[in-house]
């Protein structure tokens, strides 16, 4: 069972020049050959084609740094499609009815929230997020959190500094918390600590060469029950490269097993 926990589903219009250059410039094949893919049919194959068994796919209300694909957007598309998980988006800052927001979502078949700090720009301990937080645990779904760094204009890394998620994994015992890029770039070691550490803290990997891992988490295999596979498609060349450079690092194959699908199986609550 392989799960890609990190898809971005959208059309270029719903993204900024800057974010659509980036992907153009990524993997310019599947750029130019965008709008076929992006149907729920013709995506469901590509992901079977890539090994994906299933895919968490994210909104995005982030209109300062990268642009809007809408919850409705994301249920229309996973709508029907068992395959697809669909996670919501909500700002904080601008969506004072979030929490309500939330439960309405869940209710409609969304199994999480991806909230983007350092796109959305707000600490991710602030107490304006407190309210999503307290809804999120009570609804029993996975929480993840944008960390480490962003490239899109207007971004700002002091809002990706995992280290703040110390206080919400605290103050939310029972929240399940995921650290979508595991501090890439800056925070490594805060990340890794910071899973080990707490029992509801895990790490995605998505955005980071798996080929690379042992290098940036000597200790991965310490972990094991902690790290969850994930793209970032588009903004990979190669989602089946990813998962054969998993597959080729020198860890045991329980521990592949678990990165790749089952860790995610257990905090999606599918087995």
């Amino acid at each position: 069972m392989i799960i890609d926990f990190h898809i971005h589903i959208g059309k270029k219009e719903h993204w900024h020049p800057w974010v659509n250059e980036h992907f153009k410039s990524t993997n310019p094949e599947l750029y130019n050959n965008f709008e076929k893919i992006i149907n729920p049919d013709s995506f469901k194959a590509y992901l079977k084609k890539q090994g994906v068994d299933y895919a968490v796919i994210l909104a995005e209300n982030s209109p300062i740094t990268t642009g809007v694909v809408t919850n409705e957007f994301v249920h229309e598309f996973c709508k029907g499609k068992e395959k697809f998980i669909p996670f919501a988006s909500i700002d904080p800052k601008t969506e004072k009815e979030g929490p309500e927001e939330l439960r309405k979502l869940v209710k409609e078949g969304f199994k999480g929230l991806k909230l983007y700090p350092t796109y959305q720009q707000y600490h991710p301990n602030d107490e304006i997020v407190y309210p999503l937080y307290e809804e999120a645990q009570n609804l029993g779904i996975p929480v993840m959190i944008h960390t480490g760094s962003s490239i899109f204009k207007g971004s700002r890394l002091k809002y990706g500094n995992p280290l703040q998620l110390d206080d919400v994994a605290v103050d939310f015992p029972d929240l399940k918390i995921v650290m979508a890029h595991s501090g890439r770039g800056l925070w490594y070691k805060e990340a890794f600590f910071l899973a080990r550490l707490h029992k509801n803290i895990y790490m995605e990997i998505s955005g980071l060469p798996p080929k690379n891992l042992l290098r940036y988490f000597p200790d991965l295999e310490e972990n094991a029950d902690k790290v969850i596979f994930g793209s970032d498609w588009p903004g990979v060349k190669s989602i089946e490269n990813n998962i054969k450079e998993v597959k080729a690092l020198p860890l045991k194959k329980s521990t592949i097993e678990k990165i790749l699908g089952l860790n995610a199986m257990d905090l999606l609550k599918m087995r």
